[in-house]
């Protein structure tokens, strides 16, 4: 089954754990918090703050994604906080391997993230070390962009890598996500999907989630 991580860039800030609690209720999976800092990105978002506030209020895995120069200096203020899966960005990372080993040492999950236009040969040497792969299918920074068609292929060549190799890494893709692209993403080999106005804005939340996560797999 698609496992499906609302992201909280898209709740209401206002209410912030009633939303949260609204999404465990309607079945999500992980939830999805983007780190932003206004260098690596054009934005600001939040903070180590907003996941230990969360830390033991919901059962959902906190997958924490940083959006942010140096994330090498904020890992351990994060996983101490509460996530349970960190993922950085390979353009932020000159000693990626490091970091990933980093991250896997203090007992937390290691993601790495690409943006549309970073090949994958840049994961060449750490696949076998992360616990996802993140496909960027918009440009970071902000919410309510459109999916970018273009990365289709990289996440079927990530996938029939991860075949070949016989590995058992997460392919999460984040950008655009709704019901007429999440399909597609899925068929190439995606098993996370992050979404977030889409499914924020539904008139039915529960039922937009429920249909993500019976998508059939891509083979």
């Amino acid at each position: 089954m698609t496992k499906v991580a609302p992201s909280l860039l898209a709740a209401d800030f206002a209410c912030l754990l009633q939303e949260v609690k609204r999404m465990e209720r309607f079945g999500a999976d992980w939830l999805h918090l983007d780190v932003m800092d206004g260098h690596f990105v054009p934005n600001i978002t939040m903070g180590p703050l907003v996941v230990q506030a969360l830390q033991g209020q919901v059962d959902l895995l906190l997958d924490v994604h940083l959006m942010i120069e140096k994330p090498q200096d904020f890992i351990h203020q994060f996983y101490q906080a509460g996530a349970h899966l960190l993922t950085v960005h390979a353009e932020t990372c000159p000693h990626l391997h490091r970091v990933v080993q980093a991250i896997k040492k203090m007992g937390c999950k290691a993601g790495v993230a690409l943006n549309p236009a970073t090949p994958l040969n840049l994961l060449e040497y750490v696949l076998h070390d992360v616990d996802l792969v993140l496909i960027m299918s918009v440009n970071p920074g902000f919410g309510g962009q459109n999916f970018i068609p273009a990365v289709l292929p990289k996440i079927k060549a990530l996938a029939q890598e991860k075949r070949k190799r016989d590995l058992a890494f997460d392919i999460q893709v984040d950008g655009g996500i709704n019901t007429a692209t999440a399909g597609p993403a899925v068929a190439a080999g995606a098993n996370v999907l992050v979404t977030g106005s889409a499914l924020f804005n539904s008139a039915d939340p529960q039922n937009f989630i429920r249909t993500l996560q019976q998508l059939p797999a891509g083979k």
